[in-house]
């Protein structure tokens, strides 16, 4: 045997060969990715399977000697579909609706036997298909058997197919948002140097956030027609909706590495994508994905733009702060990872010069 032979280091056997190309730290990433894979699965089938409605706001609009025994009939309906309240007149429901205090509201008419129901199906025609659903068979089993007609007082726009159009441009503007702070993780380090290099990131992150918020709002509205409701109103919720999506990665960065981008694909994505209330409003959602889907990004970003298209803006206060809080805690947890990471550079290069 020469001696070249006898130096080569590379392994003889198959096994050898797997341990020396395979590390032990790619391993742990394929098998986080395999993890990945199952709990999306899990999440979207968890989620669609099998939607019913559950405890949908509803209101109840009658002659005050039937109100209550009708808001007691609907309330012990079986499992429980519909939480329903009196309501003063069919103004005050409708102004309901638009608030997005509740979903519906039933009219009755005590002078016959057609009975009108009141949906919006810019909130998710989904669950404006599950009231017509229940108060048809409610209405039919009345003695004698009762009819109703149903009015849509918030209508879904010609080009928003089912109303998912606010759906996928959250989707769209959530998805450039992390891959943003993803790009800059595998160009410059999963962590930023120093608190200066993460304000430079987080201000790259704040202009593409401001042209992607644009973009997807122009797109979705002018040029597809695909939303109604303002450009203006659309920009700023994109923004903002993108930002709290990539200083969310960063945070991530910041506390895994690399690892982070997929904690965030766990968050934003497995997690807030299902629960968002696009295919399905919360109300037809299993409990879990109807606990969590306000708090998340893609939740809180499509009930916004919900509200600008169809609602005139209507009850917004509570997403806009989910988004902001998201947005400024990745802000402030960058921050953070920075100057812990100079701080432990700092003291390994005193270390090493004693």
């Amino acid at each position: 045997m020469s001696d070249e032979q006898q130096s080569d280091p590379r392994p003889t056997s198959f096994l050898g060969e797997i341990k020396d190309a395979v590390s032990a730290r790619s391993a742990l990433l394929v098998l986080g990715v395999l993890a990945l894979g199952v709990l999306f699965i899990t999440s979207y089938a968890g989620a669609f399977h099998h939607p019913k409605p559950k405890d949908i706001a509803f209101g109840v609009v009658a002659p005050e000697q039937v109100k209550a025994q009708l808001v007691g009939e609907l309330d012990k309906l079986p499992g429980h579909p519909l939480d329903p309240r009196a309501v003063a007149s069919p103004a005050e429901a409708d102004q309901q609706i638009k608030d997005r205090k509740i979903y519906g509201a039933l009219l009755f008419d005590p002078r016959g036997t057609t009975d009108e129901l009141r949906v919006a199906s810019g909130g998710g025609a989904a669950v404006a298909d599950a009231l017509e659903e229940v108060v048809a068979l409610v209405e039919k089993a009345q003695q004698p058997p009762r009819t109703v007609k149903t009015v849509d007082v918030a209508p879904i726009g010609k080009g928003d197919s089912r109303g998912l159009s606010s759906f996928y441009l959250v989707v769209g503007w959530c998805v450039g948002g992390y891959l943003c702070a993803a790009i800059l993780a595998i160009s410059y380090g999963a962590r930023p140097a120093n608190v200066r290099r993460a304000a430079i990131r987080l201000l790259t992150l704040a202009l593409f956030s401001a042209a992607l918020g644009l973009l997807g709002a122009v797109v979705i509205g002018p040029i597809l027609g695909a939303l109604p409701g303002s450009v203006c109103g659309l920009w700023g919720v994109g923004t903002l909706v993108v930002f709290a999506a990539g200083a969310t990665t960063f945070a991530f960065q910041g506390m895994a590495g690399i690892v982070g981008i997929g904690l965030t694909v766990l968050v934003i994505v497995v997690a807030g994508n299902p629960s968002a209330g696009g295919a399905y409003p919360y109300p037809l959602l299993p409990p879990f994905w109807r606990a969590i889907g306000p708090a998340l990004p893609p939740g809180a970003g499509t009930w916004a733009s919900r509200s600008i298209a169809y609602f005139s803006g209507n009850a917004m206060t509570g997403p806009l702060l989910v988004l902001s809080a998201w947005a400024l805690g990745g802000a402030l947890l960058t921050f953070l990872f920075a100057s812990l990471k100079k701080g432990r550079e700092a003291v390994e290069t005193s270390e090493v010069r004693q």
